[in-house]
Order: C-alpha cells, then sequence, then structure tokens
C-alpha cells in the first residue's frame, strides 16, 4: 500500500521563483491530505499533478502563508463542480478564523464544508488502518503538528509450514493469517501463532508546521519514518530563529535524532537561503544520523514499510 508526499511548497513566509509557500500533499491508496495550504497551492497542484480530490486540509496555525491559498482551492474546487465533502482541521479555538476565511470565496460553495478544531493528542482522522493525530507545537501562535500513524500489520504468513503442518490450500491459510485457529480433518488443531509471524509496525510520518524544537515534536516522531520538520534557518541566524519561534536546521536534526526517525524534511526554508540550501542540509547532516534533506517544490517521496516488506 502505497503512501507519497508531494512537496508544494518547501519555502517560509516570503515566497521565492523556487519555493512557494507551506504546503504538502499527502496520498494514502485512495485518500488524499493537504498538510497547510498556502498562498498559490491550487497552481502548485496543478504544477505537479497532484489534482484537487483531497478530503482533509489539516492546517498547523493560520499565519497567512499557511492558509492564504484556502479560499483559492475551494473556488477551483467549486468550479469543478465538486460534491464530495471536505474537512478542515485547525487548532482547537481558530475555526471562526477559519470561517471567515471559507467565506472569503463570496459564493455558496458546492460542496459541504467541516472546520474540526483539535488540540493536543486528538485524533483528527481515524480511519479502518491508520489515524491522524494532533500533536502540540511550540510557534507564536495556536498552532500544531498532525501525525499519520498506520496500525501494525498482520505478521508473515509462513506457507510452507502451514503445508508442513498438513493445512490445505485454500481458505484455511486465510482464517490462520487473520489470527484464527484452524481444525484439520484428522482432528488435528494448527494454531494461528505457528504460521503466523509477529505483527509488523505500519508507517509514521510527521509534520510539525511552524515550530521551535520541541520534546512533544520528539515524542510523537518516535521511530517515525518520514519527519518533515521546520527549519527556517541556519546556525547563523539560531537568535532569531528563537526568536521568532522557528527551528534552526541543527535543533530540527536534534529532534529527528533523539526521535529516531529515519528521514528527516528540512521545510519553510527562509528566502535568505534561496540560492543555496547547502548551510540547512550540511548542518542537520552534522547532527542526524539518518537521510536529511531540504526537499525543492514538486519533489516526491515514498515511505516505505519499516524493514521493507
Amino acid at each position: 500500500m502505497s503512501l507519497c508526499v508531494t512537496f508544494l511548497g518547501t519555502g517560509g513566509a516570503v515566497p521565492t521563483t523556487q519555493r512557494n509557500t507551506s504546503s504538502v500533499f499527502c496520498r494514502r491508496e485512495g485518500e488524499r491530505f493537504l498538510f497547510d495550504c498556502g498562498e498559490g497551492t491550487q497552481r502548485q497542484m496543478m504544477r505537479f499533478g497532484t489534482g484537487f480530490g483531497v478530503s482533509h486540509i489539516f492546517v498547523s496555525h493560520l499565519h497567512a502563508d499557511h492558509t492564504l491559498g484556502i479560499p483559492g482551492l475551494l473556488q477551483t474546487m467549486d468550479f469543478n463542480e465538486r460534491t464530495e465533502p471536505l474537512a478542515i482541521h485547525v487548532p482547537s479555538g481558530q475555526q471562526r478564523r477559519i470561517e471567515r476565511l471559507v467565506g472569503a470565496t463570496g459564493t455558496e460553495l458546492s460542496f459541504p464544508i467541516r472546520i474540526h478544531g483539535v488540540d493536543d493528542g486528538d485524533v483528527a482522522l481515524e480511519a479502518d488502518d491508520y489515524e491522524i493525530r494532533a500533536f502540540a507545537t511550540d510557534h507564536d501562535t495556536p498552532s500544531v503538528g498532525y501525525a499519520l500513524v498506520e496500525d501494525d500489520r498482520k505478521g508473515r504468513f509462513d506457507r510452507e509450514r502451514a503445508e508442513e503442518l498438513g493445512v490445505p490450500v485454500g481458505p484455511k491459510f486465510q482464517r490462520l493469517h487473520a489470527g484464527e485457529d484452524v481444525e484439520l480433518d484428522d482432528g488435528t488443531v494448527v494454531r494461528s501463532e505457528e504460521v503466523v509471524g509477529d505483527p509488523r509496525p505500519g508507517r509514521t510520518l510527521v509534520y510539525t508546521g511552524d515550530t521551535r524544537p520541541s520534546d512533544r515534536t520528539a515524542e510523537v516522531a518516535a521511530d517515525a519514518d518520514l519527519l518533515i520538520h521546520d527549519a527556517t534557518f541556519a546556525a547563523d541566524n539560531a537568535e532569531r530563529a528563537g526568536r521568532t519561534a522557528h527551528s534552526t536546521a541543527a535543533r530540527a536534526a536534534e529532534i529527528a535524532a533523539e526521535a529516531g526517525a529515519k528521514r528527516l524534511a528540512l521545510v519553510h526554508v527562509s528566502s535568505r537561503y534561496a540560492g543555496n540550501v547547502s548551510p540547512i542540509e550540511r548542518e542537520a547532516r552534522e547532527v542526524f544520523g539518518g537521510e536529511a534533506f531540504v526537499p525543492g517544490d514538486g519533489d516526491e517521496l515514498d515511505v516505505p514499510y519499516p524493514n521493507a516488506e
């Protein structure tokens, strides 16, 4: 089952010709989500071919560079005669502000919108085999990050062992893999645990939005397959990063290392590094033992299962 992200906007508050304002598109099989929706996101979606069929928008906070794309995107959806409902998740207490932003389209939309406030620890979206949880971040306005956390998968089914135990090929294989014990024609009972390995972990994707480094982020991102973290500044602007409630690349890398994340994507890069992001990547790689990188707008990344299939 595929889990893929497309980085639609990787720049900071001031867009550049190379980097748009914040937005990350996520596709998990038939579901499509947006994490933040900065100005121009709908054009980025057209440019990079993601389509507009998102069912949920997860807003980290209500600064303009994370939300101004919402009215335009909604209007485009309306022009395309969308009828499916759309959910917009925002930090608790910010629903009225989003309602006013939605109203900026000036039209009655062709589809219903649900605006949902979330706090630290809330499950924003619960599905059959995964959920998206909100967690507290440390910015200069009410803010949250989001973690997409998949359930554990079934253990591997040992077909060879099942056949050795006399299980006939067919429905009993499925029942054993589903955790049921089965009885053979001779009365022998084969237990599921005899032919099914330990449960295998699902994937975890964490998006912080804008934030100072935070112990809470490290906790939520424990063993994450991908951590997408604010890295607005390099160390030469560490004081400014703290004052404006952002992270440096090195501090983001410290959080990733503490969490044991496998990959670290550094986003919300200040326009002062528009021509050269190497200081951001270099500083992160000096701290973080995993893969650290600054994605470009339009970059796609598949998130594999831990330890492969």
